[in-house]
């Protein structure tokens, strides 16, 4: 699973930036002070003072920490090997604080290593945490685990950046961070109402044909940019953030926009299978490919949706969905 979730890095039906994850977001108490209780799958979180040694266990949380000026004391790695799991984007954002340890959830979360770091907050929304885990990491520190109601891996990045701001004290300033991203996002369907009706996926090659479902936050920025889900695509999919398609069921890729992440080196034989070649999203260049490549800023951006990394996505994807659908093969995206 956390091979798909790295090597798609892209991209459930919404029609606004924000609507459903302020309607997913856990409730808290409100204005900064603390106590603050957070809800989760699992229980109530109670969070008594401001904390001073956060560890994040889910994927991406540390850009919302590092948004918010919270330094992480440990992080999880998901890919790329980064020191402290920081891309560039987050990084900058780190100024003189130390690099956080990086810990390993590949055989299970690392439960001494966690607990070696004195942490007073642990932070899991975009992971996988089991309730077994959760009761163990609760006992080392309080934990924040995924929010009710939504699939492992499958919470918003407004949620995460609005409930990591609950958790340290910042509602406000988390509030401000979110609602000036979605600003870009309402002026991208402003500038491309061509998106509007359109039909998009993003797509996976890595276990042939693996499609990203509505419940996946990387979907999630089609909508969200103005394009559409086609109708087929849930029933498919179920209620998992993705899915591998059976080669009876390809046509569901012919779409008005497909966004793949192959694996490195994937690209050309995909544009030479046999059964995806002569689709017409192929024929008239409405794919766009964004290889596996850990240092190319578009394809880890992506992957992680952050209130960091979503600046990339928006100036460099966009241009290439626009190319996708403006009925010229010659602009491939």
């Amino acid at each position: 699973m956390r091979r798909l979730l790295s090597l798609v890095v892209v991209l459930f039906a919404l029609t606004g930036c924000g609507t459903a994850a302020d309607d997913d977001a856990p409730q808290a108490s409100s204005g900064g002070a603390f106590p603050v209780t957070i809800k989760n799958k699992y229980g109530d979180t109670v969070v008594k003072e401001a904390p001073k040694r956060v560890v994040t266990v889910g994927l991406v949380e540390q850009d919302a920490l590092l948004a918010l000026g919270v330094v992480p004391v440990g992080t999880t790695e998901w890919f790329g090997e980064k020191p402290g799991a920081l891309f560039p984007w987050a990084k900058a954002k780190l100024g003189d604080g130390a690099v956080p340890q990086v810990l390993s959830d590949k055989d299970g979360l690392q439960f001494e290593k966690i607990a070696a770091l004195r942490p007073d907050l642990i932070i899991g929304l975009y992971s996988g945490i089991t309730a077994d885990d959760y009761q163990k990491l609760s006992a080392i520190a309080p934990t924040v685990a995924q929010p009710v109601g939504v699939p492992d891996y499958g919470v918003s990045w407004q949620v995460v950046t609005r409930t990591v701001g609950q958790a340290v004290g910042k509602p406000a300033e988390a509030d401000t961070l979110v609602k000036g991203v979605e600003k870009r996002f309402a002026d991208v369907r402003t500038q491309h109402p061509e998106f509007t009706g359109k039909t998009a996926l993003m797509a996976s090659s890595y276990q042939g044909y693996f499609v990203y479902g509505s419940q996946d936050p990387r979907t999630r920025l089609l909508t969200d940019f103005g394009f559409s889900l086609p109708a087929a695509l849930d029933k498919a999919i179920g209620d998992k953030f993705g899915a591998n398609l059976s080669a009876e069921r390809i046509a569901l890729l012919d779409q008005q926009a497909l966004v793949w992440f192959p694996a490195k080196g994937g690209t050309a034989k995909l544009k030479a299978d046999p059964l995806y070649k002569n689709l017409k999203v192929r024929t008239q260049g409405r794919d766009i490919f964004i290889e596996e490549n850990y240092d190319d800023p578009l394809y880890g951006a992506t992957s992680f949706v952050s209130v960091l990394s979503l600046p990339i996505v928006l100036d460099q994807l966009v241009p290439k969905l626009a190319a996708a659908v403006d009925g010229n093969p010659a602009t491939n995206g």
